[in-house]
């Protein structure tokens, strides 16, 4: 068993993907031109791998974002090199599109180019979707994926995460300093991991997949989302739009009222919502596959 949390993007790129063919490489150098004139370290790869390979034999084109490097965060060229990418996958039809994201949002060093750059990147992704060509996202770093990066991968058609994973428009630390401690205390991990993480994510259906901190396990996921895929909608609808909005809005309304996610989950039928946390992820799969059988013979 290899951890897919403790993994360089690199590392991540190499247990995933066969044949991979890096786009950019090391040796042509594309770094921020925005961070030496902070005095900030640069990274030979502004904290991004793009390229093609294959998964299970299928043409995928894959973005990794190194958490390792200010946090996974989309400054000018990080943007650009995932924009590229999806207007590259656009063009050549591959099977899917494979973001593995790790990253705390806009890179506040290059503020409005960041802010650009992630908007960009939405509408790039949404570009594949309409060309008929799946998006999958994969969260499993350790610095989660918050802020823009969070807003981008709710547009996938497949979210995977493991239980360790977190996803959030705004992070902890973000929400305590707006609201102050007593709305959120991003010190309390406990809290942080059911409010933001996988288990609470998957409970509440913001993600499709949820698997152990694993690559094989992963990988399996993706190889399932691309053939789930097949069977579905790519493209994003007015339907689909529509339908999120009503869940969204039921959500509002059954769960509005709820100031930590074990009422929710007890909400949710949940008979034991102070042991989610230390279930097994196989465990907590089967719990959630009777309460959700349940929900549909009452439904």
């Amino acid at each position: 068993m290899s951890s897919y949390l403790e993994a360089t993007a690199r590392q991540r790129v190499a247990a995933l993907i066969s044949d991979f063919t890096e786009f950019l490489p090391p040796a042509k150098e594309w770094t921020s031109p925005h961070l030496p004139q902070l005095n900030a370290p640069v990274s030979f790869d502004d904290g991004v791998i793009i390229g093609r390979g294959t998964i299970d034999g299928k043409q995928v084109y894959v973005a990794a974002q190194e958490g390792g490097f200010m946090g996974g965060a989309v400054g000018e060229v990080h943007g650009a090199k995932l924009v590229g990418l999806m207007r590259a996958a656009v063009i050549h039809k591959p099977q899917a599109l494979v973001l593995l994201a790790e990253s705390g949002g806009v890179r506040l060093h290059e503020a409005n180019a960041g802010l650009i750059a992630v908007s960009e990147v939405m509408r790039a992704l949404l570009a594949v979707r309409a060309a008929g060509i799946p998006v999958i996202v994969v969260i499993g770093g350790s610095n989660g994926c918050f802020g823009g990066m969070g807003i981008v991968s709710r547009c996938a058609n497949v979210i995977i995460m493991s239980e360790e994973a977190r996803l959030a428009m705004s992070g902890p630390e973000v929400i305590e300093t707006a609201n102050g401690v007593e709305e959120f205390d991003s010190r309390d991990r406990a809290l942080v991991w059911r409010t933001t993480g996988g288990k609470h994510r998957y409970l509440l259906g913001d993600c499709k997949m949820l698997v152990a901190d694993d690559d094989a396990a992963f990988k399996a996921a993706i190889v399932q989302g691309m053939q789930d895929s097949i069977q579905s909608e790519v493209a994003l609808s007015l339907a689909a739009l529509e339908a999120e909005q009503e869940m969204l809005t039921a959500r509002l309304q059954d769960f509005g009222n709820k100031t930590d996610p074990m009422d929710i989950w007890a909400a949710m039928g949940v008979e034991h919502p102070e042991d989610i946390a230390m279930l097994d992820t196989q465990v907590f799969l089967q719990l959630t596959a009777s309460i959700r059988q349940t929900e549909r013979q009452h439904g």
